[in-house]
């Protein structure tokens, strides 16, 4: 969404609202001297006016103070709380009008002792008019060299070509048009849940009253956002089996970072702050190992079973036993990261209970429990969620995420933000603005909806399994051969066979139209499939049939009817200028360019292009190059 803006906007509007926002900064700040209040500036501008859009009025007495934020907060204005209780902050937005300006001055005439007068609204239109009698070259003018920018900025084309409506549509259609995304087929993205974002949930987050509010706004002007977040984590400590929710880790990364900060105050508190040891299975998510460093804690690997993936409870009993004095917790992945419901998690979390430590359950795979049981029931005392997995707020893509964690009353105490315990986020509320997808998820899906979807979703993973069984290797299954909510094809035995590795079968899947699952994690030369409960049979057969064409082209390879090198699989995907062209103008490959384009009947009237043909991955990952316009003709002149 920022770069849209940038792009949208580019650097010459951008530059004007900054100077019109100084220009209202400077506005507020003559009303505020016109009424004897002390405005608080730089000590770079020797005139002293604001250099920012930011505008610091001081009290010498607090009741002043509080008694301008109620005037403030009555007439629709939310203003700020610096460090110092005498301090009130007012950030102006780029949407500031004269209305709120009027507001704003009508506010500082009814607090000051001096040009007490009900002409507030000539005051107003008085400054509001001299304020805009300045150029914006005047405005910039008047800022110090020390913080004037006199480089050029956002000088790629891309931040100059868009400006209007029609271009900035066309343009992000055109990207949108290189996406694989849920619009075309479903995104198999083993322990990732790329499940369905509703319509519903996700028009929430563009509505004014949810996407306008300052991170910093007072607790008196966000009465609504308290009773949205007091509600969505009632609603997640239920579903967790927990007794305390906080919503305010920015990731679920944050989330095990915050829970097992909470266990270790907790043990800090009641005697054990020499128990630092994290029992961490060898199978577990790479962020489990760094979270536990990063909280200052010892890890210790607990083996796993090489057949099964289970956790090897012999292992894990000497372990806990050997390092009795010293154990903080263990964090366990339910179902495990290979895809498996772990039969003796109860017995994991007492074995752990019974050496003094407490129980972290990473909640990435929650998907596969919402409904059914939970991490409370099964003997956790800590969890976090993924909401962009479990509870459909968007994944990926970098931008804001939610990563709560859920506690039992025992670590309810030391909650980040709870009984003066210290933030794990600089906003209080975290990414406040997206909390209402995850709740109205929760609210119209309902206990019965969201047990169905659980429900769905395992059934779905199993109907792929069984009918792929016959064709791929299939690791870790429990004892009836069933998985949870997502399972591991294994391709390491096409390596031998046909040359064929992982990669090759999710590029040759560009080609079907399909995503690929997750590749080579959390075994090297596999994949890992998750269709969710967002996908029908139809879909899910579809995406099976792709996956047995596939597993027909290596078995061509592996009975020498197509070569090791050169065949369909290496040289996926395949884009329209490769077909049009093929190599150097000609088309001498051992396929047709019908078998490369076509290869099941569906893809004739639903096809998705790639646009980028077979790259090297591993010389791109050691060899960086920018894609962009050459650096000299980007950095603009300095001076």
């Amino acid at each position: 969404m920022a770069a849209m803006y940038a792009i949208y906007h580019g650097p010459g509007q951008l530059r004007e609202m900054a100077v019109t926002n100084l220009r209202h900064a400077r506005m507020i700040q003559a009303a505020a001297q016109h009424y004897g209040l002390n405005v608080i500036t730089s000590s770079v501008d020797p005139e002293g006016r604001v250099l920012s859009d930011t505008v610091t009025i001081g009290f010498k007495d607090p009741i002043v103070c509080r008694a301008l934020r109620r005037e403030l907060n009555g007439r629709g204005i939310s203003s700020g709380k610096s460090w110092s209780s005498s301090e009130i902050v007012l950030a102006v937005p780029t949407t500031f009008t004269l209305k709120n300006y009027i507001r704003i001055v009508q506010s500082f005439r009814d607090v000051s002792f001096k040009n007490h007068t009900n002409a507030y609204v000539d005051v107003a239109n008085k400054y509001w008019t001299e304020g805009y009698k300045v150029s914006s070259e005047e405005i910039i003018k008047s800022l110090p060299a020390a913080v004037r920018r006199e480089s050029k900025f956002l000088t790629h084309p891309v931040f100059n070509s868009h400006h209007s409506e029609t271009e900035m549509l066309r343009y992000m259609h055109h990207l949108q048009s290189k996406d694989l995304s849920l619009v075309h087929s479903m995104i198999p993205l083993g322990s990732c849940t790329m499940k369905l974002n509703g319509t519903t949930q996700m028009e929430l987050i563009g509505t004014e009253s949810s996407s306008n509010i300052h991170p910093h706004a007072p607790l008196s002007g966000v009465k609504g956002y308290e009773k949205l977040f007091a509600a969505t984590a009632a609603q997640l400590s239920a579903l967790t089996g927990m007794d305390a929710t906080s919503l305010q880790p920015n990731s679920g990364a944050q989330g095990e970072f915050a829970g097992l900060r909470a266990i270790a105050k907790y043990h800090e508190q009641n005697g054990g702050a020499k128990r630092d040891i994290c029992l961490i299975p060898t199978s577990a998510h790479g962020t489990n190992p760094a979270s536990a460093a990063m909280a200052g804690m010892r890890v210790v690997p607990v083996k796993c079973d090489t057949a099964t993936g289970n956790l090897d409870i012999a292992d894990l009993t000497a372990k806990a036993k050997k390092h009795e004095k010293e154990l903080a917790a263990i964090m366990v992945t339910y179902p495990s990261t290979y895809g498996v419901f772990e039969p003796e998690v109860r017995k994991a979390c007492d074995i752990v209970h019974e050496h003094g430590g407490l129980v972290y359950m990473d909640g990435a795979n929650m998907n596969a429990q919402i409904g059914l049981t939970s991490p409370g029931a099964l003997g956790a005392d800590v969890c976090h969620l993924n909401l962009h997995k479990t509870f459909c707020i968007p994944h990926g893509g970098g931008g804001p995420g939610i990563g709560p964690i859920c506690v039992k009353d025992i670590l309810e105490p030391f909650l980040p933000h709870q009984n003066n315990q210290t933030p794990v986020s600089s906003a209080t509320f975290g990414s406040a603005s997206i909390v209402p997808i995850s709740w109205a998820y929760i609210s119209t899906m309902g206990d019965a909806g969201l047990r169905k979807a659980t429900s769905l979703a395992l059934l779905n993973a199993n109907y792929i399994l069984a009918r792929l069984k016959d064709h791929y290797p299939i690791l870790y299954t429990n004892e009836n051969g069933r998985c949870a909510h997502e399972f591991i094809i294994d391709a390491r035995g096409f390596s031998k066979t046909a040359g064929v590795e992982a990669i090759d079968i999710a590029k040759r899947l560009q080609d079907y139209g399909f995503h690929a699952p997750t590749m080579s994690w959390p075994v090297p030369n596999t994949l890992m499939i998750e269709p969710t409960e967002s996908e029908s049979k139809e879909e899910l057969d579809r995406f099976i049939n792709a996956l047995i064409s596939i597993r027909e082209e290596i078995r061509e390879v592996e009975e020498g009817k197509q070569p090791r090198e050169g065949n369909v699989l290496k040289n996926s995907p395949h884009t329209q200028l490769d077909l049009l062209l093929g190599d150097n103008g000609k088309w001498e490959r051992p396929y047709s360019r019908e078998k490369a384009a076509y290869p099941l009947p569906y893809l004739t009237e639903k096809k998705f292009w790639p646009t980028v043909t077979r790259v090297d991955d591993k010389y791109g990952d050691t060899n960086l190059f920018c894609t962009c316009p050459p650096v000299e003709d980007t950095t603009g002149d300095a001076n």
